[in-house]
């Protein structure tokens, strides 16, 4: 599979991440064996570039993807490129922002643990956390870089002052932004900073969360734990209008032989802002339809006539620590 330079990192990884957000728990269960072979197939599928989080399942997601790649960890260790997320912690039932220097020292070690490696390629801050200043969340992760416990430093879901702040003690590397065809507020500011300052941009819910991933319907029943269930993104008349664009959508990328999940991940990548697209597949099937994204290229006419069947669409947000309490 063809590799793509990650901003200023050196770092060169697949268009498409494999995301293991699906084995925390959030989307429903997902049995140990059946997320290893997922996560091995998409290895064996030439994705050499893995995203996961502490707050995946509080190290269960990070623990099955060291078991699933502990191979390569073990033998071939610069074969794969490691992502994950820290700055998010359980207090009691809830789930709240904690980028505090002790909290990423803390959180660092426990996923170093549970992935079985020695170092991580690419540590990112899950969220901003507004009780502790910027610069403080920076310097401990410069620590950690001097330490040799993490290679890289990157953000999810900052905006581009927050971005600009963290910068004046260390350079912020990637930035992890939610963006897809029913949310493109990264257009704005964000992405724009990101091409000016080389900074690598690792898209996130390039399908929507599943909207445009071509099975969901209006009859659809999300199972216990889905955060999906409570989401205004997939109730009302507001999902009920999506799923007439996700159609339209589906029209237009069977006339160009993909289907709607290879359309979204196409329109994604060919932002030129953005280098990566992370796609989470429960199963090898599911991934082997995503990668075929990388097939597709969409010219400027293709690129104008989404945008048509998208101006009747409705903004779909996604969950925020505070909402999956």
């Amino acid at each position: 599979m063809q590799t793509v330079m990650l901003g200023a990192t050196g770092l060169r990884v697949t268009p498409v991440a494999y995301g293991t957000w699906q084995f925390s728990g959030d989307w429903g269960e997902v049995g140990e064996q059946s997320a290893v072979a997922a996560i091995s197939q998409a290895r064996s599928a030439g994705i050499n570039f893995f995203d996961t989080a502490q707050a995946y399942g509080f190290g269960r997601s990070e623990r099955l993807l060291g078991a699933a790649l502990a191979a390569d960890l073990r033998s071939a260790r610069d074969s794969v490129v490691i992502a994950t997320k820290g700055g998010l912690r359980m207090d009691g039932a809830n789930l709240i922002r904690d980028a505090s220097p002790a909290w990423l020292r803390e959180g660092t070690e426990a996923s170093l643990d549970a992935l079985g490696t020695d170092y991580i390629d690419l540590y990112q801050v899950h969220w901003p956390d507004p009780a502790t200043p910027i610069r403080e969340t920076a310097a401990a992760l410069a620590e950690l870089v001097h330490k040799g416990l993490i290679r890289h430093v990157g953000v999810s879901n900052y905006s581009a002052e927050q971005i600009a702040e963290f910068a004046t003690v260390l350079p912020v590397e990637t930035v992890q932004p939610p963006y897809h065809l029913f949310r493109r507020d990264a257009e704005a500011s964000l992405l724009p900073y990101a091409a000016a300052h080389g900074i690598g941009v690792l898209a996130y819910g390039p399908l929507a969360h599943g909207l445009l991933g071509g099975a969901i319907t209006g009859t659809t029943a999300f199972g216990p734990g889905d955060w999906r269930a409570h989401s205004p993104a997939f109730t009302g008349p507001g999902f009920a209008r999506n799923l007439k664009v996700v159609a339209e959508l589906g029209t237009f990328a069977a006339r160009r032989g993909a289907t709607t999940a290879q359309l979204a991940v196409a329109w994604v990548l060919a932002n030129p802002a953005v280098q990566v697209a992370i796609v989470g597949a429960r199963t090898p099937a599911h991934l082997a339809a995503s990668l075929g994204a990388l097939d597709l290229t969409l010219g400027q006419d293709d690129l104008a006539e989404i945008d048509q069947i998208m101006a009747q669409a409705v903004p779909v947000g996604g969950p925020t620590p505070e909402g999956m309490s």
